[in-house]
Parts: structure tokens; C-alpha cells; sequence
């Protein structure tokens, strides 16, 4: 088994770290990723959060046709049809 390959990073004055370019890469860091800090032992662990689909959605369709009141229409009409053919049948 390889040794784990060793990467370095410098804190700035600010706190501030730069994760090195292939572990972004790796682990679909892109600028906007949350990350969580955890601490196991005398280590701390950076691990990226798994994003909520809701709320990447959220917005997405604002300004479109609202699919609620499409689908309300749509069952009102298959509500007339099948009354309608009560009604004949």
C-alpha cells in the first residue's frame, strides 16, 4: 500500500487556508463549498458538506408557470371527465 502523499498549506494572519489544487480537484471543491471542521483527536478533519438539493432548487424556477397550479388544473379537468362520464355512463 502507498504512503499517503503529503500536502502542506500555510495559515494566513487571517486564518485562512488554501486547500491545494489537487484535493479541490479530487473532492469537487468549487469555489461557494461548504466545509465542516471536525476534530478527531489531535487532528483536524475538513470534510466537504453534502449539499441539500432542496435548497439548490430553491428559486431555480421562480418567474416560471407555477407547476402547483398546473397540476391543481390538470386534476379539476380529470375531475370533470370522470364526473362526465358518471353522469352519461
Amino acid at each position: 500500500m502507498a504512503s499517503p502523499k503529503i500536502m502542506q498549506a500555510k495559515v494566513s494572519a487571517k486564518g485562512w487556508i488554501v486547500i491545494p489544487a489537487a484535493l479541490r480537484r479530487r473532492y469537487g471543491l468549487t469555489p461557494g463549498t461548504v466545509v465542516e471542521f471536525q476534530e478527531a483527536g489531535d487532528k483536524i478533519v475538513v470534510i466537504p458538506r453534502v449539499s441539500d438539493p432542496i435548497e439548490e432548487l430553491y428559486g431555480k424556477l421562480a418567474g416560471e408557470p407555477s407547476l402547483t397550479e398546473a397540476l391543481l388544473a390538470d386534476r379539476a379537468e380529470e375531475l370533470e371527465r370522470e364526473e362526465s362520464q358518471l353522469r352519461t355512463g
